[in-house]
């Protein structure tokens, strides 16, 4: 891993002297090998960089991404992805050293291991690059927001549930009732160093569309498309959170369109969604609940133009 890029400084002399001593883990080492799990057709399947990839991925509060059935899986694979899920540092998949060694001031870890596998698959021939979807929800949302501002190219299209994606905001602002508890997660940013690392990862504060899509038009590359859904009686993550992404997204896409002739920028879908009756999990009846799953799908599908 490049510990200059996904730590605090503090944390990478911390991390250096633990290797000198020799007391670093799997977790904190170097070379992690982080876990993927993968699902696909086998009639389908072609090791040639041809298929899309749909991502998954949280890391976040010691959450194990544990395998098990979905029936959604079988409908992507079915649709002629290779769904996978990166069991990313962050997460507790590896025990609690794997939880520890991202967090705080190590919490980049997390979105660079989720780069890694995407890129590592890329190379691997089970898709390519800018042939990957990823997909995140709440603190997922936030690792799919950073990791879009890290490497667009990537990535062909997003979905992010509840996206926690304004997290500098929200952990400066101590009337939020969630807030104080939420410390023992990310950290205090009034508290020296927190400020400026949680700054560097926060989505919305590194969003620079214009400057890729400019840069993507000029190589013939283009940037993700974004579905983004929010809840609004959601208390965990305000619907207002993913709704100022959005619109900070949309404006620097106008800013792009203004500064080149028309027709000249290669303009990606956004699109977000507000269920005014649901909160942070989403609806919560049976028929409400595969409505909305099958936006997800229909988007998805329509994106890698696999809808005959």
């Amino acid at each position: 891993e490049n510990r200059s890029a996904a730590l605090h400084p503090s944390a990478v002399a911390e991390a250096e002297a633990k290797e000198q001593q020799g007391s670093f883990t799997p977790a904190t080492s170097k070379t992690p090998s982080i876990p993927v799990t993968m699902f696909y057709k086998k009639s389908l399947l072609k090791k040639d960089g041809s298929m899309p990839l749909l991502l998954n991925g949280y890391g976040s509060y010691g959450i194990c991404e544990e395998p098990v059935w979905s029936n959604l899986c079988t409908l992507y694979a079915d649709l002629g992805f290779v769904v996978a899920t990166a069991h990313i540092r962050g997460g507790g998949d590896l025990g609690e050293p794997w939880y520890q060694a991202a967090k705080f001031l190590t919490k980049k870890r997390t979105f660079y291991d989720f780069i890694a596998v995407a890129e590592h698959l890329a190379t691997s021939g089970w898709t390519s690059q800018g042939n990957v979807a990823i997909v995140g929800g709440s603190a997922g949302g936030m690792l799919v927001g950073a990791c879009l501002n890290l490497k667009p190219s990537l990535f062909k299209a997003i979905v992010a549930h509840v996206p926690f994606v304004t997290v500098l905001d929200t952990m400066l602002d101590g009337s939020l009732p969630l807030t104080p508890g939420e410390f023992k997660e990310w950290g205090n940013p009034r508290d020296a160093g927190y400020f400026d690392y949680m700054r560097s990862y926060c989505p919305y504060e590194n969003v620079d569309v214009k400057n890729t899509l400019l840069a993507a038009n000029a190589n013939g590359g283009k940037y993700p498309s974004i579905f983004a859904t929010t809840g609004l009686t959601d208390y965990r993550v305000g619907y207002y959170e993913g709704a100022k992404w959005i619109a900070r997204i949309r404006a620097q896409i106008k800013e792009a369109k203004e500064a080149k002739a028309a027709g000249e920028i290669s303009e990606p879908l956004v699109l977000m969604e507000t269920n005014m009756a649901a909160g942070h999990a989403g609806a919560s009846g049976r028929f409400d609940r595969l409505k909305e799953v099958s936006r997800d799908v229909a988007f998805l599908a329509t994106e890698f133009d696999l809808i005959k």
